[in-house]
């Protein structure tokens, strides 16, 4: 078919910058489902694959049948039920925070709350390491923005020093792509010194600990949002926010990710609420998930062959220092029946591309012996 110039021009542009990624060696290509033992999914307690939340769905949705296939609109104009609110609450309820917002995704989530809530002569402050959503909505809004050291509240302060008008300070309180955690007492301790409030990205805590990291450290009251996702260990998708009733309803006002957006069909929010319903009788799964996070840790010595970053949630990443060595181990331990995968830069930093592996409640012994074993070998491999 023949193309105008400009099709041809826009078209080249493309096969250039893709052309540039692959001679970089971090192009991205989609992968099917690869029937490996599962060390790369967020999965971490089996709610995916669970079929006694399959079957609470399906009763769920069978108990409603008059609730439509898709929500056919945003929740402003005709997509809002009464079962959407209710989920709200029970969630929040959950996090004993005062109310809660559904996004269709975590970084919806992000995107909405960081870009409509800092205005011009505002301060955003962020951890260096924070999700690209939440880098994404700082961008997006007028406000100055600045980031400190990671889990550094040294550096923080220094950056709280420079703060003008209303400054929001925004962390993980599990890191997606090191595992590790801030020390979160301290960082609570310097936004109220200085007058800040905090914004808690929870996406990889809650099922690690029940209601997330901020709960369980007792600091619900004295953090200003906290932003849940229902796409980890709740097996499920979408995200909340979790504030004040304030938050709720500025979030409804100026919140564009919210409020330009279809809102998520019945059968979606079934599947959060019947997930949450799992999560209050899952003490097992939970424990089984940290049993297994302690015996790769104890099955794997790191030292001078390889760096594991340190970890006690269910990501944990050796670092390689290359996309080339990362993809090399990635490939060996899918040779091996492990389905670990390469992060490579620019996802993380150049210098530190890593294998991440991802640990569940339903990993076997067997497997994450196989799994140290098979580090082990590549280590002397490349020793």
């Amino acid at each position: 078919m023949h193309k105008t110039a400009a099709l041809k021009q826009a078209e080249d542009f493309l096969i250039f910058k893709l052309a540039e990624r692959q001679q970089a060696g971090n192009y991205r290509a989609l992968k099917s489902e690869s029937g490996l033992a599962d060390f790369c999914s967020n999965d971490y307690l089996g709610f995916a694959r669970s079929e006694a939340l399959k079957q609470s769905i399906a009763a769920e949705t069978a108990n409603h049948p008059l609730s439509l296939n898709g929500s056919a609109g945003s929740r402003l104009l005709y997509g809002n039920i009464q079962y959407a609110e209710e989920l709200e609450k029970q969630i929040a309820d959950w996090h004993e925070s005062e109310a809660g917002l559904l996004f269709n995704s975590g970084y919806d989530a992000n995107l909405g709350l960081i870009s409509s809530l800092a205005q011009r002569g505002d301060t955003l402050i962020l951890d260096d390491l924070v999700h690209a959503s939440i880098i994404d909505g700082a961008r997006l809004s007028y406000a100055n923005r600045y980031s400190f050291k990671h889990n550094n509240p040294e550096s923080l302060e220094n950056k709280l020093k420079l703060a003008k008008g209303n400054c929001y300070v925004i962390i993980e309180s599990v890191y997606s792509m090191d595992g590790d955690t801030p020390p979160l007492h301290e960082i609570v301790a310097l936004t109220e010194k200085y007058n800040a409030a905090l914004i808690v990205d929870e996406a990889h805590a809650v099922g690690l600990y029940p209601k997330g990291l901020v709960h369980n450290l007792n600091l619900q009251q004295r953090v200003f949002a906290r932003v849940v996702t229902f796409g980890k260990a709740l097996g499920s998708h979408g995200a909340a926010v979790l504030g004040s009733n304030n938050l709720r309803n500025y979030l409804i006002n100026f919140a564009r990710p919210f409020i330009y957006t279809t809102a998520a069909p019945f059968h979606q929010l079934a599947a959060v609420k019947m997930a949450y319903g799992l999560l209050e009788t899952s003490a097992d799964n939970m424990r089984e998930l940290r049993n297994n996070i302690c015996l790769f840790k104890d099955k794997i010595k790191p030292g001078k062959d390889f760096t594991l970053i340190e970890s006690n949630s269910a990501i944990q990443c050796i670092l390689l220092g290359s996309n080339q060595l990362a993809r090399q181990a990635a490939n060996q331990l899918q040779i091996n029946g492990l389905d670990v995968r390469a992060i490579l830069s620019p996802t993380v930093a150049t210098g530190t591309e890593r294998i991440r592996i991802c640990l569940h409640s339903f990993n076997t012994e067997n497997e994450l012996t196989l799994l140290a074993d098979t580090l082990k070998n590549l280590a002397q491999v490349h020793a």
